[in-house]
Protein backbone atom coordinates (compact mmCIF):
# COMPACT_ATOMS: atom_id res chain seq x y z
CA UNK A 1 0.00 0.00 0.00
CA UNK A 2 1.54 3.44 -0.96
CA UNK A 3 2.00 6.36 1.23
CA UNK A 4 -1.17 8.17 -0.52
CA UNK A 5 -3.07 5.04 0.24
CA UNK A 6 -2.42 5.07 4.09
CA UNK A 7 -2.85 9.06 4.11
CA UNK A 8 -6.45 8.67 2.20
CA UNK A 9 -7.63 5.59 4.47
CA UNK A 10 -6.66 6.92 7.50
CA UNK A 11 -8.91 10.24 6.39
CA UNK A 12 -11.75 8.32 5.12
CA UNK A 13 -12.07 6.44 8.26
CA UNK A 14 -11.91 10.03 10.55
CA UNK A 15 -14.29 11.66 7.75
CA UNK A 16 -16.83 8.26 9.00
CA UNK A 17 -15.95 8.65 12.62
CA UNK A 18 -17.29 12.24 12.06
CA UNK A 19 -20.47 11.54 9.97
CA UNK A 20 -21.41 9.81 12.90
CA UNK A 21 -21.12 12.33 15.28
CA UNK A 22 -22.78 14.76 12.83
CA UNK A 23 -25.40 12.09 13.07
CA UNK A 24 -25.54 12.36 16.58
CA UNK A 25 -25.69 16.03 16.79
CA UNK A 26 -28.68 15.84 14.09
CA UNK A 27 -30.62 13.68 16.21
CA UNK A 28 -29.75 15.76 19.23
CA UNK A 29 -31.18 18.57 17.77
CA UNK A 30 -34.57 17.01 17.33
CA UNK A 31 -34.87 16.87 20.68
CA UNK A 32 -34.36 20.66 22.06
CA UNK A 33 -36.78 23.64 21.94
CA UNK A 34 -37.58 26.11 19.01
CA UNK A 35 -34.78 28.66 19.98
CA UNK A 36 -32.12 26.63 20.32
CA UNK A 37 -33.01 24.65 17.37
CA UNK A 38 -31.95 27.64 15.35
CA UNK A 39 -28.62 27.88 16.65
CA UNK A 40 -28.20 24.02 16.71
CA UNK A 41 -29.16 24.08 12.68
CA UNK A 42 -26.71 26.66 11.93
CA UNK A 43 -24.26 25.20 13.11
CA UNK A 44 -25.02 21.68 11.73
CA UNK A 45 -25.62 23.24 8.35
CA UNK A 46 -21.93 24.83 8.55
CA UNK A 47 -20.86 21.04 9.63
CA UNK A 48 -22.28 19.58 6.91
CA UNK A 49 -20.73 22.25 4.40
CA UNK A 50 -17.39 21.69 5.72
CA UNK A 51 -17.89 18.10 5.52
CA UNK A 52 -18.39 18.43 2.07
CA UNK A 53 -15.67 20.21 1.53
CA UNK A 54 -13.55 17.66 3.08
CA UNK A 55 -15.20 14.84 1.15
CA UNK A 56 -14.30 16.64 -2.26
CA UNK A 57 -10.77 17.21 -1.47
CA UNK A 58 -10.47 13.45 -0.48
CA UNK A 59 -11.71 12.24 -3.43
CA UNK A 60 -9.47 14.79 -5.20
CA UNK A 61 -6.43 13.26 -3.63
CA UNK A 62 -7.63 9.80 -4.42
CA UNK A 63 -7.48 10.76 -8.02
CA UNK A 64 -4.57 12.39 -8.05
CA UNK A 65 -1.32 11.19 -9.21
CA UNK A 66 1.29 9.66 -7.12
CA UNK A 67 3.75 13.03 -7.91
CA UNK A 68 0.69 15.48 -7.44
CA UNK A 69 -1.32 14.11 -4.16
CA UNK A 70 1.36 16.01 -1.61
CA UNK A 71 0.56 19.48 -3.20
CA UNK A 72 -3.17 18.31 -2.40
CA UNK A 73 -2.71 16.97 0.97
CA UNK A 74 -1.82 21.02 2.18
CA UNK A 75 -5.41 21.72 1.29
CA UNK A 76 -6.69 18.43 2.39
CA UNK A 77 -5.47 19.43 6.03
CA UNK A 78 -6.39 22.63 6.18
CA UNK A 79 -10.36 21.31 5.46
CA UNK A 80 -9.55 18.41 8.14
CA UNK A 81 -8.91 21.19 10.58
CA UNK A 82 -11.60 23.42 10.26
CA UNK A 83 -13.94 20.09 10.48
CA UNK A 84 -12.63 19.09 12.92
CA UNK A 85 -12.42 21.86 15.33
CA UNK A 86 -16.06 22.78 13.81
CA UNK A 87 -17.13 19.08 15.15
CA UNK A 88 -15.55 19.69 18.95
CA UNK A 89 -17.30 23.10 18.81
CA UNK A 90 -20.65 21.58 18.19
CA UNK A 91 -19.91 19.07 20.88
CA UNK A 92 -19.29 21.06 23.49
CA UNK A 93 -22.25 23.67 22.81
CA UNK A 94 -24.31 21.05 22.55
CA UNK A 95 -23.67 18.94 25.74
Amino acid sequence: MSKRDEYVKKLQAKLDEWNADIDKLEARAKEIGADARKTYDRKLTELRAKRDDAVVRLQSLREASEAAWQELRAGMELAWEALSEGIQSAKSQFK
